[in-house]
């Protein structure tokens, strides 16, 4: 039997039983829960470096943002809150789309 010791999207569990499979499962929260968020963060962001096709983008960069949000609601942040901070962030100091990249400064 395989085992796993890792975060799983909530509805896992019930897709592995579909399956005619058993899934021992734990409930984890708070301090807990944020590292192995932060462990699922790499491990999406990882997966999206392997990608090679636009379709596996699009999911691998799907999951990093729900992990996202997962974190973001650890703090109490909603999803809303976060994208408007981003977007109050990125009309101060703009985004990323133009791919500058700062080499020094001059004093």
């Amino acid at each position: 039997m395989p085992k796993y010791d890792k975060l799983v999207r909530d509805l896992i569990p019930s897709l592995i039983e579909k399956s005619g499979s058993k899934a021992v499962v734990k409930r984890i929260e708070n301090a807990e829960l944020e590292q192995h968020l932060l462990v699922k963060l790499q491990e999406e962001i990882s997966e999206y470096n392997a990608t090679t096709t636009e379709q596996q983008a699009k999911e691998e960069l799907a999951d990093v943002m729900e992990v996202i949000f997962a974190l973001a609601k650890l703090k109490g942040i909603t999803g809303e809150e976060l994208e408007t901070f981003r977007l109050e962030k990125c009309g101060k100091r703009g985004g990323f789309e133009q791919g500058i990249f700062l080499v020094e400064v001059h004093e």
